[in-house]
Formats: C-alpha cells, structure tokens, sequence
C-alpha cells in the first residue's frame, strides 16, 4: 500500500487584520519586539542606517537573527506559530509561552531566560517612537495577548516580505534588507540614490536627532507594511487600519501628485508618505502584482522626480 501524503492545510495567506480588533494586542506585542530588538541594538556591530538593529521576519515569527555575544553566537525569536519565546545559543534552548502578561512580567521573565543561558545584557529599558514613556519594567497596562491575531500579524508581515524581496532584488544601487523596524512596528525595503542628503533637521517625536540623521543621511526612497496607527501613536494623524506606506527622503517637488499605481493609493497630506489600505492588496485578484505596483511606481516618482541614475541603478 502507498502511504498518502498529508494534505496541506489550507491557511488564508492575506488574513484580515483590522485595527480596531487586535490593537490591545498590537500594544502588548510592540513593547516585546522593542526589547528584542533593544537586545540587538546592543550585541550588535554598528552599521550605516541602524540596520544593525532591526529585527527580521522568521518562517515562525520575528527573529534578532544570530547575534555575536563575546565569542558565542544567540539568537532571540519570538514564534507567533507555537507562540513562545525561544533563545538559543551554541546548541542550548530555552523559552518561555507567550500568554497575556504584562510588559513588566515579560522583561523578567526575558532577562532571567537570558540569564539562564548565560547572557547578560543592559539595554535602555524606556520605549522607542511611542507616546507612553513608561519603563518595560513598570509598565503593567500593555497586558494582552490575542494568539489568533498575533498569528495573522505574523502571516501579513511574511506575505508583504516576501513580495518585498522580489521588489529588493530588482535593484543594482545600494539597498536595505527587508527588515522589521521595532520601533514604529513596520516592515520596510528602502533603496537609496547613492547620493548624500541634506542634514536632516530632525525633531522627530521620541526619536534622538543623532539617530534620525544617520537613518537619512543618503537619499533614499523607502516602503513597508504596518498595522495602522492611532491614539497616541507619533504618525497621527491616524490611519486606523493596516497598509503599506512609500514616501521619499528629501522628498523631490511633484512626489505627491505623481500617479501611483492601483487607484486605492492615496496621498496623506500630513505624513507625507503615499498609503496603500492592506485590505486593497488583501482581496486583490492577485495580491503580490497589486503591491509590486505599488512599489514600483512609487519607486519611480520618487527616482525620477529626484533625478536619481535609473539607467545605473535598475536590473534591466
């Protein structure tokens, strides 16, 4: 007898994720990867942009990816699959269950799991690019955790990433890794002109300027993924539902009334960044085409309003 295969689960590749039902959740899980990526931030060598900083989306979550700690390697993942906390260093593992708990309880249990594999790191401990200053270790309102919906945030993060990927490799100049940014919570591929830029003049909210100058140093054209923003977040006013995001940095005169591809893309006048509603990629006829298009000719706009060598920097 031939033993049949199992049958492939079938899974909703783009799930919905509206804001409104997941977003005590989102709070919660946000402060998480502010202190995974904190962790990062620190054991990390330093590199151009804050890259070195950034987290990464895993084939189970959000991962630091595997970081020098004295003369060891250790990665941190948090598995939005099997919905633990998993570190490993030179062949030991040890985690913890991601539940609804407290930032409070999930820092000590974070530093002690660390502790535990022999790991000892201090980190900046106030939050980064959020309203609510309050320490990891005092904060005990951000205390939800929805298994379901941080599933589904992980399935958006790996489809947009994916189709990102593709976006990256069509480009000869220099470009970003598609990386998770901790601290606004969003997903981005940034391609860059190669020229320097004007000093950035900083003020950004709950941003050092040291830091916002270094991420802007070099003319660059970015877009990403986030799950929306509202009350209190530093990019009100708000978008109260998940999407991509493009903007241009200088951003070149024209940039806002180019034409953008599909139609559901709009211009926010106050961001200043070309927004895309997730739901009109969601439930496109074909997904990964509707946000290449999205890419692509917000990528031109940006490239040719700016003056950028196209000829130089394009795969053809």
């Amino acid at each position: 007898m031939i033993a049949l295969a199992p049958k492939r689960q079938v899974v909703e590749r783009w799930p919905q994720l509206p804001l409104a039902a997941w977003e005590p959740t989102y709070r919660t899980l946000h402060l998480w990867t502010q202190i995974l990526g904190k962790t990062r931030l620190v054991l990390s060598p330093m590199q151009n942009h804050w890259w070195h900083a950034a987290l990464y989306v895993s084939t189970r979550g959000l991962t630091t990816s595997p970081m020098p700690c004295g003369d060891r390697l250790i990665e941190i993942e948090l598995d939005l699959i099997g919905h633990r906390l998993i570190a490993t260093s030179e062949g030991a593992t040890e985690s913890f269950p991601l539940v609804a708990m407290s930032v409070a309880d999930f820092y000590r249990q974070y530093v002690q799991l660390l502790r535990s594999i022999d790991v000892h790191v201090a980190i900046r401990t106030v939050p980064s690019e959020v309203a609510d200053q309050t320490r990891f270790e005092d904060d005990r309102h951000h205390a939800s955790y929805d298994a379901d919906a941080a599933h589904r945030a992980w399935q958006a993060l790996a489809q947009s990433a994916r189709v990102l990927a593709v976006f990256r490799g069509r480009f000869l100049g220099k470009s970003s890794p598609v990386h998770f940014w901790w601290g606004g919570f969003d997903l981005a591929c940034t391609r860059f002109s190669g020229r320097p830029a004007p000093v950035h003049p900083g003020g950004v909210p709950y941003i050092p300027d040291r830091v916002v100058r270094e991420a802007y140093s070099h003319e660059c054209a970015s877009v990403g993924w986030w799950p929306g923003v509202g009350a209190g977040d530093v990019r009100e006013p708000a978008v109260l539902e998940p999407a991509f995001y493009a903007y241009a940095a200088p951003q070149p005169p024209g940039y806002a009334n180019a034409a953008i591809a599909p139609s559901a893309a709009y211009y926010h006048p106050t961001m200043f960044e070309w927004i895309l509603p997730y739901e009109a990629v969601r439930t496109a006829a074909d997904p990964d085409r509707t946000l290449l298009e999205f890419c692509e000719s917000t990528y031109a706009a940006a490239a040719t309003l700016g003056a950028w060598d196209r000829a130089a920097l394009e795969r053809g």
